[in-house]
């Protein structure tokens, strides 16, 4: 199927079901819909960090702290969690990624969507998609601060990394 013909759970500014339709017009017409992260670390405590391919629908070519992707239409976030690392990172048999938080999302510019944000810790080895993912690498937290400033990130997992930054912080 291609990925613009998925259906979504179209959802308020409460994450309440308002309605539902396909991924290519909820992108086009900026209709709020459901998201996940998952911040995969390996057993040393290395995150994944991925540059997107090219032929992505949203942020194409862009760099991301987190694996995962939309909630499908009548999906729970955590089935959409686990699926979404699996397919991301091409392992099965991933532990179920623990649950942090969820915040809303919105770039003011017609990008909006509810977002779950998670962790799961990744000893199997990795071989990611290749229509999905165009670089990756297990990278220690200290390189990828560094790297915020130097590569082109997407907004919206930067806007989740530093809300999970705040929020092992305590604050």
């Amino acid at each position: 199927m291609n990925p613009a013909d998925e259906i979504l759970d179209i959802v308020d500014e409460h994450d309440q079901v308002v309605g539902q339709y396909p991924r290519g017009r909820a992108y086009a017409e900026g209709l709020r819909h459901r998201c996940v992260f998952i911040q995969a670390r390996d057993p040393e405590g290395r995150i994944f960090v991925h540059r997107r391919t090219p032929t992505k629908l949203v942020f194409p070519s862009l760099y991301d702290m987190f694996v995962g992707g939309v909630v499908g239409a009548g999906e729970p976030y955590d089935t959409a969690a686990l699926r979404e690392a699996e397919e991301e990172l091409g392992v099965t048999g991933l532990p179920h990624p623990e649950y942090l938080f969820k915040f809303l999302y919105d770039d003011g510019a017609g990008r909006t969507w509810w977002s779950a944000v998670y962790e799961v810790r990744c000893a199997l080895p990795v071989l990611p998609q290749a229509e999905e993912v165009a670089w990756h690498g297990f990278l220690p937290e200290e390189e990828v601060e560094r790297r915020l400033a130097e590569w082109e990130w997407v907004p919206d997992g930067l806007a989740a990394y530093e809300r999970l930054k705040a929020y092992r912080a305590g604050v």
